[in-house]
């Protein structure tokens, strides 16, 4: 039977006029193209990252957003029953412009993430949805998911990414209608709890067709380094142990990085600031983030724009794709981009700093890439190959910038199993074994290649790269400077077993 929502040819033939009407004038005639002068435009890997061609040769990076806001995120008046949406009160723009203007940028695929609210699960499936069966046909070029910034319950926000298929409106309206905290009317607090949290996770475990859920700006209402605001290490254990396959990550970098420019807070983390424009939960070597790999959980994390107003406009926000993406190794399908996102194959920049990233470890004629694991033998002491491979940009990004990586970092981290603290936010063994300078990398085709050997290794690791434009040994708390000026890029962490 054809998927109702997969638009053929025949549909995406729209004319300008239409364009003009779902998109507005302004933003179609800047963006009714990609960008043709830099490297931003194109999602696709030229160098045929050898990763890719292992497992697919239809793969290959592709940069995406999973949390761009529409017009839907709007505001309820509860003064009548039942409660009455009026668009574009949070979010102002419709959601083809989204999708236009991430087209623009680079993106491959994107998500509409809207705010919940009293009955929003109604407004999700009668307004929202349609438009976006819309927006597909006349942007079919990028892949446009369904799904919401869900209210958590007991947590801050996170991405509730619905798979693609048939019934996909249904099912987002079944999960949001039964367990977002804010859906009810009248108000229900008994729905913002852990426990109701935990059985959110449970039941989207157990669906057919399974769900992502993704932590959103998990530190913003952190009050300091360490101190944690409304998402917790033990909430992020706990979900993580429910639904292994279903809640594996949360934002390394979050949206609102347009914010200094115009006199506000990066990411809009008022009470403790991001650093190098990353939540302190993934920018501190041997932090939360290493905690939960060095228990050898798959624990992943991306970065998005979080659009809800241009900075150009009074807003914090870059369009989709101006600023940071998350690169994901697949096919250009729906499926096999959530499956990325699922396993780990990810890595994720700002500014365009680079185009493409691989790590790859390798022992004995056998490896893997990121999110993947690398099986060697305890018989004898084992030497690791790590090769690190990326290609810088070519042209100009977001703001007619021609950024150069400045550094390369390795970083280890021993994977000793489940902590007996669930709010332990520290891995002593985590650490930066190299930093690697433009005369430690050599070019080979259009990029540059890195590779350092780990000897002896005798215990089960992960590792992880990240890069800088910046001289910052390690990434600072963050000001008011321009964040095109502090670009950052991380991947996700391949795994080492010792068997």
């Amino acid at each position: 039977m054809k998927d109702k929502n997969f638009e053929g040819p025949e549909n995406s033939a729209i004319s300008r006029r239409r364009l003009v009407k779902f998109a507005g004038v302004g933003a179609t005639l800047a963006a009714a193209t990609p960008l043709v002068a830099g490297g931003t435009a194109v999602a696709d890997s030229r160098d045929g990252d050898r990763h890719g061609k292992r497992d697919d040769h239809r793969r290959s990076w592709r940069a995406g957003d999973h949390h761009v806001h529409s017009e839907y995120s709007g505001d309820f008046d509860t003064s009548t029953t039942p409660p009455t949406f009026q668009k574009g009160a949070d979010a102002v723009y419709p959601i083809v412009t989204n999708a236009i203007m991430g087209k623009h940028f680079g993106l491959s695929w994107m998500m509409c993430t809207d705010h919940g609210g009293p009955t929003h699960s109604k407004v999700n499936l009668e307004l929202a949805y349609p438009d976006l069966l819309r927006s597909r046909a006349l942007v079919p070029e990028v892949l446009q998911f369904w799904g919401m910034e869900f209210d958590a319950p007991a947590l801050d926000h996170h991405t509730l990414m619905i798979p693609h298929h048939t019934d996909e409106a249904q099912q987002l309206y079944a999960l949001e209608s039964r367990f977002a905290k804010h859906d009810a009317f009248p108000a229900d607090p008994g729905r913002d709890t852990e426990a109701r949290m935990v059985e959110f996770l449970k039941t989207a475990k157990d669906m057919r067709r399974k769900p992502l859920v993704i932590a959103h700006h998990a530190s913003r209402s952190a009050t300091g380094l360490g101190v944690y605001g409304q998402d917790t290490p033990r909430e992020f254990r706990n979900g993580n142990n429910a639904a292994p396959d279903v809640y594996v990550g949360f934002e390394g970098a979050p949206g609102h990085q347009a914010g200094p420019l115009i006199g506000k807070a990066r990411g809009g983390y008022g009470k403790y600031p991001t650093h190098g424009g990353f939540d302190q939960m993934t920018a501190r070597v041997g932090g939360l983030w290493d905690s939960l790999l060095g228990e050898g959980r798959r624990w992943w994390i991306t970065a998005t724009s979080d659009s809800h107003v241009h900075w150009t406009r009074g807003g914090a926000d870059f369009w989709p794709g101006e600023y940071s993406k998350t690169h994901v190794l697949a096919r250009q399908d729906y499926a096999d981009v959530m499956d990325g996102l699922r396993n780990g194959r990810v890595w994720v920049g700002t500014g365009d700093l680079i185009t493409t990233l691989d790590l790859t470890a390798s022992n004995r004629g056998c490896d893997a890439g990121m999110g993947e694991t690398l099986t060697v033998s305890r018989r004898h002491r084992t030497d690791v190959e790590l090769e690190i491979r990326f290609r810088p940009l070519e042209g100009t990004n977001g703001n007619g910038d021609r950024p150069q990586v400045r550094r390369v970092d390795l970083i280890v981290g021993q994977v000793t199993g489940p902590s007996a603290n669930l709010d332990t936010d520290t891995d002593p063994t985590t650490r930066v074994v190299a930093r690697f300078g433009p005369g430690d990398w050599r070019r080979e085709g259009g990029g540059f290649v890195i590779r350092h050997t780990l000897r002896g290794v005798e215990s089960d690791l992960y590792a992880r790269v990240r890069g800088t434009n910046t001289d910052e040994v390690e990434p600072l708390a963050d000001g008011l400077e321009s964040p095109w000026d502090d670009l950052w890029f991380y991947s996700n962490p391949v795994f080492v077993d010792v068997r």
